[in-house]
């Protein structure tokens, strides 16, 4: 199984062919590969604003926090997991929610199917290109539409980023896979009291397997925890990349501390295409 884009503009759909640096559909639907090596398919209507999704801070503060290793270990048993799943797993791979790119590329290298990473963020995808060349990047909103033919899709990745269920449904193959990784209830909880006043634990696995009921079975689920000491550099990082960094308030409940022990968990969740 080969990676079959599909047109994004509006009422279309129609497949796209690559000629050289375009894509272009039978509409007459055209776009070009930026310069960096990725396709941006974001349509006008799909964007709440001139710079969609994460802004450039946020994305750099993610590639500087994951490579001081914090979730190496994360990394390591999600490859696992990827590479252990059954043939209908093999095709085309997609990184839904792909951000800077570092998991996509750890997760999804070395494998036999064609990989794509697809985000909102123009500067996550700029930056994702670089990882790992050989892998499809696109700029898109995923939760509008994933620019994918319908079942053309053998693994859908999504860690801690977008999941959605219609779309999931629509695009993967029916002995398709997903592996979803949601935050644990206690991730990043003693950051979150320090900041916020409170830390609140969140159970989250219970709505995210609702959402993906209709279309998807559980066949395993793992937990992962850590504890690691975090600098000031690498919790001010933590904080911008979880949209909470630029918070004046938090800001200066954070101003005396100089490093502080930080639980990092998250719910790895192994689903087969059910219907």
């Amino acid at each position: 199984m080969s990676l079959r884009l599909r047109c994004t503009v509006r009422g279309c759909g129609r497949p796209l062919v690559r000629e050289e640096s375009s894509l272009a559909c039978g509409a007459g639907h055209a776009f070009d590969r930026a310069r960096e090596g990725y396709w941006n398919l974001l349509q006008p209507q799909d964007r709440r604003s001139g710079s969609a999704g994460d802004r450039g801070e946020a994305v750099a503060a993610r590639r500087r926090w994951l490579q001081r290793g914090f979730a190496d270990e994360l990394i390591a048993m999600l490859r696992e997991t990827a590479a252990a799943l059954p043939a209908g797993a093999a095709g085309v791979a997609i990184d839904v929610g792909c951000g800077e790119g570092t998991v996509t590329g750890r997760v999804l290298a070395g494998r036999a199917g064609e990989a794509c990473g697809i985000d909102l963020s123009v500067p996550a995808i700029r930056m994702a290109a670089k990882v790992l060349p050989g892998a499809t990047w696109v700029v898109a909103n995923a939760d509008r539409g994933l620019p994918f033919e319908d079942g053309s899709v053998s693994l859908a990745l999504s860690a801690f980023g977008r999941r959605p269920a219609g779309e999931l449904s629509r695009v993967l193959a029916g002995d398709g896979f997903a592996i979803v990784v949601v935050p644990g209830p206690d991730d990043l909880v003693e950051l979150r009291a320090a900041a916020q006043g409170r830390g609140v634990r969140r159970e989250r696995t219970p709505d995210v397997l609702a959402e993906l009921a209709p279309f998807a079975e559980l066949i395993a689920a793992t937990r992962w925890r850590s504890v690691a000491r975090h600098d000031r550099e690498a919790f001010v990082d933590a904080l911008a990349m979880s949209y909470r960094g630029g918070r004046a308030s938090e800001r200066e409940r954070l101003a005396g501390v100089e490093e502080i022990d930080v639980t990092l968990s998250a719910e790895i969740l192994v689903l087969r295409r059910s219907a």
